[in-house]
């Protein structure tokens, strides 16, 4: 059997050596010496001038809405995991979809001043599967219009354009650190801002708006990680060069072998390298993509339709709408398998199956 995704696990003893430490410490949670390590290791590896380690990459997403006071209309794509719209509408926003772009499938940056009123008042932009949004031109337009950007970069952990990291762009970033990523904690996220003070309010916000053992400054939740948390996090960032290495020759194995079937590939940043998250295509009609999601299940390969179905017409607490792109795509493209201890053979065998049912 060859599961969609596996979580990478690194070695027990190198785990293990951690949580002695924490029994020793008895220090579990409230942001202990191993979560405050994570975070600066992270910021060490990921370039970036401030982050914080937080529950989930949902959690993360309420707080960056929470913390930039966002009321109204938010701007946000349709082509995503329920988490980006769910968290507009938990905090009380109310989610205006804009169509994606066919080839990079993040949010078309031409369709969104279209849809700009006096009651929107900032944009959630998803890195679908990793690829950069158009930063500059939502950056441009965000200033024309005065209004504050999220990006939510679940997928997008260790990418950069132009040599920066993309968790740097907008005025708040987040990413997911979920045990299905590219690189995980098991459970957890991240924040990132360049804004000190929104940094600080941010912490705050993490520690049910805590300002000493008995004063409270700001209105805030639980978003504190575990120490068992961060003991995950930081052995898998020893690991994280190989597990990168490891899909990358995945993908470049799917790439070659699948040359000349009958789909086609989301079209990456022209200046950002690929962080591999996910292997997607697209193919020519939902009836093919269901065929071969079929064929491949008989063979106890499974796959999954990521991100299906869209946002905008099948979440019960929304007013559905279509979009011609983004339900076009939603319905066609489907996730190959890719994990780093999936091999060449099973690769290949994928290969030969979607090779196999296209041409019959």
């Amino acid at each position: 059997m060859i599961p969609v995704t596996k979580p990478f696990l690194p070695p027990q003893e190198d785990y293990q050596k951690y949580l002695t430490g924490i029994w020793q410490r008895n220090w579990l949670t409230n942001m202990g010496p191993l979560s405050s390590e994570l975070e600066m290791r992270l910021k060490e590896f990921l370039n970036v001038n401030h982050l914080l380690f937080v529950t989930n990459g949902t959690v993360a997403l309420q707080m960056a809405i929470k913390a930039l006071d966002l009321k109204g209309d938010v701007i946000t794509t349709p082509f995503s995991f329920v988490a980006t719209t769910s968290s507009i509408v938990w905090e009380g926003c109310n989610p205006i979809f804009v169509d994606i772009d066919k080839e990079s499938l993040n949010i078309d940056p031409c369709k969104i001043e279209a849809a700009i009123t006096p009651h929107t008042t900032a944009i959630i932009a998803t890195h679908v599967y990793g690829n950069p949004c158009d930063v500059v031109t939502i950056d441009a337009i965000a200033k024309k219009h005065n209004l504050k950007v999220i990006y939510d970069g679940a997928h997008a952990f260790g990418v950069e354009v132009n040599g920066k990291s993309i968790f740097e762009y907008g005025d708040i970033a987040t990413c997911s650190l979920h045990a299905t990523k590219l690189y995980h904690s098991i459970e957890g996220g991240l924040v990132f801002t360049q804004d000190p003070n929104l940094l600080k309010k941010l912490a705050f916000i993490r520690n049910f708006g805590f300002n000493g053992p008995d004063a409270f400054i700001e209105l805030g939740i639980n978003g504190k990680n575990s120490e068992f948390h961060a003991a995950m996090g930081l052995v898998n960032l020893n690991h994280i060069d190989i597990i990168r290495n490891k899909r990358k020759t995945i993908t470049e194995r799917f790439s070659e072998k699948l040359l000349n079937h009958r789909s086609r590939k989301q079209i990456w940043h022209k200046q950002s390298e690929n962080n591999y998250a996910y292997y997607p295509i697209i193919f020519q009609s939902e009836e093919a993509m269901l065929k071969a999601m079929d064929f491949l299940k008989a063979h106890e390969i499974f796959t999954r339709r990521y991100f299906y179905p869209s946002l905008a017409n099948t979440l019960p607490y929304l007013e559905p709408k279509n979009f011609e792109i983004t339900d076009a795509i939603a319905k066609c493209v489907m996730c190959l398998p890719l994990y780093p201890d999936l091999s060449m053979e099973e690769v290949d065998l994928i290969c030969r199956l979607l090779m196999r049912i296209q041409n019959n």
